[in-house]
C-alpha cells in the first residue's frame, strides 16, 4: 500500500505545483522580483528580467501533497519538512535582498553561514539524541551500520553545509538543479524502498516514520516535475536561493533521518562535482594565478566550450539517473 501512496503523492505534488506555477510567476512579475544576473556570466545576459523565487512553487506543492496523503504526522518526516522550509527561508531572505537592492548580492556570506549552521546544529543534536538515529549511519546499499560516536554532530553539520551549498552552486542553468534533484530523489526512494522491503523494519513506529519519509520523497518528485515545466529552457522563472537551499536542506535532512548520509556523495555526485570544481578553481588560481576551468562551476566551463545549456542539463540528469539505477541494482544484489 505504501507504493500506492507514493504514486499518489507524486501525482498530487505535480498537480499542486502545476496550479501554483502561473500564480507564483504572475505574482513575482507583479512584484518585479527579477533575477539579477552576474555581470561576468555574459552568456546569460539575455535572461535578465526573468522572475525568481520559483522555489516557492515546489515548497508549497510538496507540503500540500504530503499533508493530503499521510494519515500520521511522525516526528522524523516533520523534522525533514521543517528543515526544507527553514533553509528555504534563508534562501528567501537572500533572494528578497537581491531584489530589493537590484544587485546579485543578498545576505552577506557570514549571515548565510550563521543561519545554515544554526539550523544544522539543531537538527544534528536532535538526530544524535533521537532513539531511532543516534550516532549511527548505514553503509551504502546495505543494512550494516557504523557508529561515529561524538563525531556525529560535527559530521552532520558538515553534511548540511556541504550539501546545501553544493545544490546552490549547481543551480546555474535552466532546469539543472531541479532535474538533478529529481534524479537524486528517485534514486534515494528506490534504494531506501528496497532496503525496507529486503530488511524489514520490525518496530511499527519506525516503519511509520520511514514510510512518511518515502511519501515526502514522492511529493517533492511530483512537485519538481511540474516546476521544471516552467524552469526548463527558456525558463519563465528561476528557483533562486529559496529553492536551491531548500532542496539541499531536504536532501540532507532525509538522509540524516534515515541514516543514509553516505548516499549523498553517490546519488548526488554531480552536486559534489559542482562544489569541487569551484574549490579547485579558487585554490589553483590563488596559488598560480591561472585557471583550471574556463569558468566554475563546471557546467559554466562546458557552456564556455560551446555546449548548449539544454545539452549540459540532459547530461547531468542522465548521469544522475544512471547512478540511481546502478545504486538500486547494487542494493538488490547486496541484500
Amino acid at each position: 500500500m505504501i507504493m500506492d501512496k507514493i504514486f499518489l503523492c507524486i501525482l498530487l505534488g505535480f498537480l499542486f505545483s502545476l496550479l501554483l506555477s502561473p500564480l507564483v510567476i504572475k505574482f513575482m512579475r507583479k512584484l518585479k522580483a527579477n533575477q539579477e544576473i552576474y555581470e561576468y556570466v555574459d552568456m546569460h545576459q539575455k535572461k535578465v528580467g526573468t522572475p525568481t523565487m520559483g522555489g516557492l512553487i515546489f515548497l508549497i506543492g510538496t507540503a500540500l501533497s504530503f499533508f493530503c496523503v499521510t494519515n500520521s504526522f511522525n516526528k522524523l518526516s516533520l523534522v525533514c519538512l521543517a528543515c526544507f522550509f527553514a533553509f528555504g527561508i534563508i534562501g528567501f531572505l537572500d533572494d528578497f535582498l537581491k531584489i530589493h537592492k537590484k544587485h546579485n548580492l543578498g545576505l552577506k556570506p557570514y549571515q548565510k553561514i550563521i543561519g545554515q549552521v544554526a539550523i544544522s546544529v539543531i537538527i544534528a543534536i536532535f538526530a544524535y539524541k533521537n532513539i531511532y538515529i543516534g550516532s549511527e549511519i548505514f553503509l551504502p546499499f546495505s543494512s550494516k551500520v557504523i557508529d561515529l560516536g561524538w563525531l556525529y554532530v560535527p559530521f552532520c553539520i558538515f553534511v548540511f553545509l556541504a550539501t546545501t551549498n553544493a545544490v546552490n552552486l549547481t543551480d546555474g542553468l535552466d532546469g539543472l538543479a531541479g532535474g538533478v534533484s529529481i534524479s537524486f530523489f528517485v534514486g534515494f526512494l528506490s534504494v531506501f524502498y528496497v532496503l525496507l522491503t529486503k530488511t524489514p523494519v520490525f518496530d511499527v513506529m519506525l516503519a511509520g516514520e520511514y514510510n512518511n519519509i518515502l511519501l515526502l520523497c514522492g511529493a517533492i518528485i511530483g512537485s519538481l516535475l511540474a516546476y521544471l515545466l516552467a524552469n526548463s529552457h527558456p525558463a519563465t522563472i528561476f528557483m533562486g536561493d529559496t529553492g536551491s537551499l531548500a532542496l539541499g536542506g531536504l536532501i540532507s535532512a532525509i538522509c540524516i533521518c534515515t541514516k543514509q548520509v553516505l548516499l549523498i556523495p553517490i546519488l548526488g555526485a554531480l552536486f559534489v562535482w559542482s562544489a569541487v570544481s569551484v574549490i579547485v578553481q579558487v585554490v589553483y588560481y590563488k596559488a598560480t594565478k591561472k585557471r583550471v576551468f574556463l569558468m566554475a562551476p563546471f557546467h559554466h566551463h562546458l557552456e564556455k566550450k560551446g555546449m548548449h545549456e539544454t545539452k549540459i542539463v540532459a547530461i547531468y540528469i542522465i548521469i544522475t539517473l544512471v547512478i540511481s539505477i546502478l545504486s538500486s541494482f547494487l542494493t538488490l544484489i547486496i541484500n
